[in-house]
């Protein structure tokens, strides 16, 4: 047979779509599958990243479905965002426009890769439907007290004119346009996902061993709680009103060497001094420059601080301990002052040497070396009053004992998370539904009044937020006392469409209702959950917190949206991550032009594992598109059926048997792979050793069961090729059926043995293993007869299944 990608994946895709093959049933009887990667924005055209996560969880899907489930393999579109306003400047288009120009466009390619998707429960988060539940589910939280409004310093984006939540900010540049970002005060909406920083923390053991060990570390440390002791520093002298500031230190047991204390450039008096002109201008303009970087970059290079010529009193030895600015103190954390001790901390060791702070060491032990560095491990505490001779450890909790007995300190636990501000200055968004009047207040829409929809008479200039300054949007009227009132004209971070759009698909595009409880309950948890390693904090920690709080809203009861996940590596061509910028970019509708779609998931599940980087190969391509071809080329040695033939195994040559196990082996690898190990690249290579293998024998009825059997694993991951040879060799009714692994193939008829002369390997030999240990020992002896005649035999060793010693003088 020739190959002619163009012709079948055409034909297929066509008969794929007419027949509905791909839409879940809705027997909530039959065991299901629910398969999802995470959705994409539409931003024009795919790339081979896309190729990469939706060919791997396509394969998932047709797996399940051939192995008789139920299978929810749907997609959608990541719809509002900046990149569509940044498009209306620069293309003189319409975002909504633009937006949908390139899901039509975006559907076909994927399309065109034969991707086995839903096409009833599509939907896009820019829709207005999904919007009016998102507003719902917002109004409600924040009557429940889960969302409230209040003004706080943010990350802001001159660039895009928009906050940015401390996870959409990279290395002190905007996640988006790259641009820095400054800190300003403003304010806003904010969820309390503090509320659920326990929770979401212990919940990570029930995700132990399916979701990867980085990806829980990341939110592990993201959330970062601990537990410590909070207590006041008196200041030598009150500047106005304060006399007094909180530290809070999980080092309780360092509480004597404490030499100074570090200031968040934000701290209230920090501000008091800067606003009272008490320090001087080239000492302020450094603070500035400080409160102008965002919170995760502060101090991970260089450490940096402002001597502030105040002192606070050591609450238990009354020295006067000096206070710092230091850029690597947050203002959200521990109450924005850190009691800093250079002798047992790394980067106040790192502070003080810089800039020649005294240090006292407190903890003892023979490896300490403080001309070299901070002496951080365990040891016994020394210059520590009546605590002397303790063990640290034992030492931090008698020392917070001592705080609380004497009413200077407390125990507390402390979470690095910040509660998520979801308030974004742009157009392009799910618009926050809330009423601005001069009378009540911040005012929720009415529920029956939703969706709250955007206008499409706007003008996208990139200077402020078009929904302010529209002239009629945001007029309306206070749905508490119907006096004229003001919508509210900010937008719903991207995020919060992410965070609950794989329940919208539980339920087919229900305009009632988000979903209905009884179809959640059904499908989810999302069984395999496929997407890259870099929303490890932002998407997923965000999804579910969300997950959590539509449980506590009554809308669900589930407590984790996610049961596994895989977390595919980039796709990289010469060393670096594809990108026009670079000129490495590889399109590919050219792939599948050129190649067939076939070509390219093959290609794209054996290159690497799916976990790992992958480097682009040309070499690669063409060498998957020889294998298909070679596929197809052996059809000819098939004998047309719509059944597998009884074989006899006893009855097979040596060749035969061998190419049966090897087309077994890939059959067995197949479920371990798909259900464990996730090695595509394994699988693929065992369908290659056992094609090979085939070819070394000419009976008629091995090549039909192999073939059979390997298309059956090869369909999830070239299933036009797969089905169209079904269609002409077999019956169709194959890729739904489980094939039972026959384990007399893998029971070998001879076994092979080591022959060693007085413990030197000589030879080996092959025997039936029916034969008896004399019976072997008989034909060792004949084999290694030129290293035994004219010798005395001492002794015959045989270890069974293993090696032969005939040992002679």
């Amino acid at each position: 047979m020739e190959y002619f990608p163009k012709e079948i994946e055409k034909k297929w895709q066509e008969y794929w779509q007419e027949a509905e093959l791909f839409e879940p049933s809705e027997d909530k009887s039959l065991k299901k599958r629910y398969i999802l990667s995470m959705f994409p924005y539409p931003s024009g055209r795919i790339h081979m990243g896309h190729v990469r996560n939706y060919t791997i969880s396509d394969a998932f899907a047709r797996y399940y479905r051939k192995k008789g489930f139920n299978v929810l393999h749907p997609i959608g579109w990541d719809s509002f965002g900046m990149p569509a306003e940044n498009a209306a400047i620069k293309h003189n288009l319409h975002p909504k426009k633009w937006t949908y120009e390139n899901i039509d466009y975006m559907r076909d390619e994927l399309r065109s890769l034969g991707l086995s998707f839903s096409s009833k429960r599509e939907f896009a988060t820019s829709d207005e439907l999904y919007t009016k539940f998102e507003q719902e589910f917002i109004i409600k939280m924040y009557e429940s007290g889960l969302l409230y409004q209040k003004s706080q310093n943010v990350n802001w984006c001159e660039s895009c004119h928009t906050v940015l939540a401390n996870e959409q900010v990279i290395e002190g540049a905007c996640w988006r346009c790259d641009n820095p970002i400054v800190i300003k005060e403003m304010p806003g909406f904010y969820l309390k996902i503090t509320k659920y920083a326990d929770e979401l923390l212990e919940d990570l053991n029930k995700l132990e061993g399916k979701w990867p060990k980085q990806v829980l570390s990341m939110q592990e440390n993201w959330i970062g709680k601990s537990e410590g002791l909070e207590f006041d520093f008196i200041l030598e002298s009150s500047l106005g009103d304060i006399d007094r500031f909180s530290v809070f230190t999980t080092r309780a047991d360092t509480i004597y060497g404490v030499t100074y204390v570090a200031l968040a450039p934000e701290h209230e008096i920090v501000k008091y001094l800067i606003e009272n002109n008490l320090i001087k201008s080239d000492k302020i303009e450094k603070i500035i420059s400080m409160q102008n970087r965002p919170d995760r970059d502060r101090g991970v290079k260089d450490k940096e601080g402002v001597e502030l010529g105040i002192y606070a009193i050591h609450p238990l030895t009354k020295a006067k301990v000096p206070l710092w600015v230091a850029n690597f103190v947050l203002a959200g954390y521990g109450g924005g002052a850190v009691m800093s001790v250079p002798a047992h901390d790394e980067r106040d060791y790192e502070f003080s040497k810089k800039y020649n702070l005294d240090m006292i060491q407190v903890i003892d032990n023979k490896d300490a070396n403080l001309q070299k560095e901070a002496y951080t491990a365990d040891g016994i505490l020394i210059n520590s009053h009546e605590f002397n001779g303790l063990k640290n450890q034992e030492a931090k909790a008698k020392i917070i004992e001592f705080f609380e007995k004497n009413s200077l300190g407390k125990r507390v636990i402390n979470y690095k998370l910040r509660d998520w501000g979801v308030s974004r200055q742009r157009y392009w968004g799910a618009p926050l539904p809330f009423i601005n009047c001069k009378s009540c207040g911040v005012v929720a829409e009415d529920i029956k009044n939703l969706p709250i929809t955007l206008p499409e008479d706007v003008t996208i200039s990139g200077e402020g937020n078009p929904l302010q300054n529209h002239p009629t949007w945001k007029s309306c009227k206070c749905p508490k006392c119907g006096e004229d009132a003001q919508r509210e004209c900010d937008t719903l971070d991207t995020f919060v469409q992410s965070s609950w759009y794989f329940l919208r698909y539980c339920s087919i595009n229900d305009k009632d209702e988000p979903f209905k409880s009884e179809d959640v309950e059904y499908w989810m948890s999302v069984d395999q959950y496929i997407g890259g390693i870099e929303h490890a904090i932002l998407h997923l920690l965000y999804a579910r917190f969300f997950t959590k709080a539509l449980r506590d809203l009554g809308y669900i009861d589930i407590d984790e949206p996610f049961s596994s996940l895989l977390t595919q590596g980039m796709v990289l061509k010469d060393g670096a991550k594809m990108s026009k910028s670079k000129g490495n970019v590889v399109d590919p509708d050219d792939i599948i032009s050129n190649y067939g779609a076939d070509t390219a998931r093959l290609f794209i599940l054996f290159a690497a594992p799916p976990v790992k980087e992958l480097e682009w190969n040309d070499s690669g391509v063409d060498g998957a598109f020889k294998f298909i071809k070679r596929v197809v080329n052996r059809a000819s040695n098939v004998t047309i059926s719509s059944s597998i033939p009884n074989i006899s195994h006893d009855s097979l040559s040596k060749d035969e048997q061998f190419a049966r196990k090897k087309v077994y082996e890939a059959l067995k690898k197949s479920y371990e792979v798909y259900e464990k190990s996730f090695a595509f690249n394994t699988l693929i290579a065992s369908c290659m050793e056992a094609l090979n293998a085939l070819d070394k024998q000419e009976n008629s009825d091995i090549w039909s069961e192999g073939y059979f059997i390997l298309l059956n694993i090869l369909e999830p991951i070239i299933p036009h090729v797969a089905w169209d040879l079904s269609q002409k060799l077999f019956d169709l009714n194959n890729f739904k059926e489980n094939i039972d692994i026959k384990e007399e193939v893998f029971e070998e008829s001879s076994i092979v043995l080591a022959l060693t002369i007085n413990g030197k390997r000589r030879d080996e030999i092959e025997v039936s293993k029916d034969l008896s240990k004399d019976e072997i020992l008989d034909i060792a002896k004949k084999i290694g007869s030129k290293w035994i005649d004219g010798k005395e035999i001492v002794k015959e060793i045989y270890v069974p299944n293993k090696l032969v010693n005939i040992v002679v003088k």
